[in-house]
């Protein structure tokens, strides 16, 4: 599937970070793009900055009728899906035996609904939209694209919940590549190292400087804009299914 003026995508976490540079990258190639988010004020900014081919929809992607009920409309919009990018998730950092006792079970919960329970909504309602699609040469329907993390294989002290969110957006990964591809469907899986996304905004320079100083090469942190040429580069690459591929600059993060 060629990542090209034919891309009808939706992306959660659409209007910010990762989920931004690959509506602004489908934006530029010629597609159309719905940008699922709970931010109403950057989904306005987004949608003046991008066009007509660009839509926001609030959508809380733990929820699994609003996730149908935007996956309905912007089929509806475009006339089709073929691409689904899930990058809507919460960090929810925390000891699990923190100063103040023991992690509340709510907050592990918490992280699992959004970055788990979220992606898979939005996975199963894009596929179900994508199978009715006319396939390619190759039987090819649709693609879809998850976020994990290279926390999903060197969480950190502290990262017990988060880690453990992204360790299950990767096991799930195959079994859903393996089940769609009756339909023609791709599944895959970018697992970041450490990008500048709006969580890197509120921290100190000197901060930033030293996460960045911990990537090998380049030693620096990562760009939006190269998270969304992978998902390009996994649109255009039709043997790409059911893996994990980390984008990290050869980073294996330490205990903390």
């Amino acid at each position: 599937m060629k990542f090209d003026s034919s891309i009808k995508a939706i992306v959660s976490g659409g209007v910010s970070g990762l989920g931004g540079a690959v509506a602004e990258k489908v934006i530029a190639a010629g597609g159309q793009v719905a940008m699922l988010d709970i931010s109403d004020d950057k989904g306005a900014a987004m949608v003046a900055k991008l066009g007509a081919r660009a839509r926001y929809i609030r959508c809380d992607v733990a929820s699994e009728q609003e996730v149908a009920a935007a996956v309905a409309a912007a089929k509806a919009a475009f006339g089709g899906l073929n691409l689904a990018v899930c990058c809507a998730g919460i960090l929810g950092a925390g000891r699990v035996l923190g100063r103040e006792g023991p992690m509340p079970t709510d907050h592990f919960a918490k992280v699992i609904t959004v970055n788990v329970v979220g992606t898979f909504n939005l996975c199963k309602a894009a596929a179900a939209a994508m199978q009715d699609n006319a396939p390619s040469a190759d039987g090819e329907r649709g693609v879809l694209v998850n976020t994990a993390s290279v926390a999903a294989f060197e969480g950190q002290i502290g990262q017990a919940a988060y880690s453990a969110s992204k360790g299950a957006v990767v096991g799930m990964m195959l079994p859903m590549a393996r089940e769609f591809a009756r339909i023609g469907v791709r599944v895959m899986t970018i697992a970041p190292g450490i990008f500048w996304t709006p969580m890197m905004e509120g921290m100190p320079e000197e901060v930033q400087k030293s996460l960045g100083a911990q990537v090998p090469f380049p030693s620096r942190l990562g760009k939006p804009h190269e998270y969304a040429d992978l998902v390009a580069s996994i649109c255009d690459n039709a043997m790409l299914n059911g893996e994990t591929i980390r984008l990290d600059g050869a980073i294996r993060m330490q205990p903390k």
